[in-house]
């Protein structure tokens, strides 16, 4: 499902700089089978973010290789990669919701990106908005939220399409304990049903509750899988 092969990523600055500039992952390797579920974690600035872009095609490695699917990264065309990214589902830690659509439409971009019909994107959205508390707020533009709101309607986003792989950078940081745990249920649910997924978190407590396999990044370096 998701494998990487002695993976490094330096992001190029242009100009004089671009070769002292430092790698941000260096020599990374791992793979996580089709349904698999993994903790990513590690202090500040040890390339969590970093690892979870290139797992959804945000950024390319270096050099080594990545594979997605069974598919080879770094070969396809874009249009391909687009189709890759529909069955990807992320949450973004700065939310990234568009300030000019609802609750409820920026919810159901995704499905209407993927041509779904409305009678069963309403039926999934308002599914997923009343799941995690917002049923009251479909029409609310994001500006018009709390931040534990938006958080919540990014993680809808991400997971109304029942992706295929779920890539979260911590979903749980603008939420109390009650939405995080409410929030672990829906991922764990999806998990049961097939979803690989991916979390990076701070969040040692929820770590524990929720025992998985770990990917632990160091320095740009993975120091331990499993």
């Amino acid at each position: 499902m998701v494998k990487f092969d002695d993976v490094w990523l330096k992001y190029q600055h242009h100009g004089h700089a671009a070769a002292a500039a430092p790698d941000v992952l260096r020599g990374v390797s791992f793979e996580i089978p089709g349904g698999g579920f993994r903790w990513l974690t590690g202090p500040s600035g040890a390339g969590k973010t970093s690892l979870l872009k290139l797992i959804y095609l945000a950024e390319h490695p270096s050099r080594g290789r990545i594979d997605i699917f069974g598919t080879h990264a770094a070969k396809i065309s874009r249009r391909d990669a687009a189709l890759l990214r529909r069955r990807i589902g992320v949450v973004y830690q700065d939310f990234r919701l568009l300030p000019h659509l609802s609750a409820y439409d920026n919810v159901a971009l995704p499905m209407r990106l993927a041509r779904r019909n409305e009678s069963q994107i309403h039926a999934d959205v308002t599914e997923i908005l009343r799941w995690v508390g917002l049923s009251g707020r479909l029409e609310a533009l994001p500006d018009e939220l709390s931040g534990g709101e938006q958080q919540r309607v990014a993680i809808a986003r991400a997971v109304v399409g029942r992706p295929k792989l779920l890539v979260a950078d911590e979903p749980t940081g603008n939420l109390d304990d009650e939405q995080a745990e409410r929030l672990m249920t829906l991922i764990t649910a999806l998990n049961r049903l097939g979803t690989t997924v991916v979390v990076a978190t701070h969040n040692q407590a929820l770590v524990a509750r929720y025992p998985a396999a770990r990917l632990e990044m160091a320095n740009g370096r993975l120091t331990s899988h499993g």
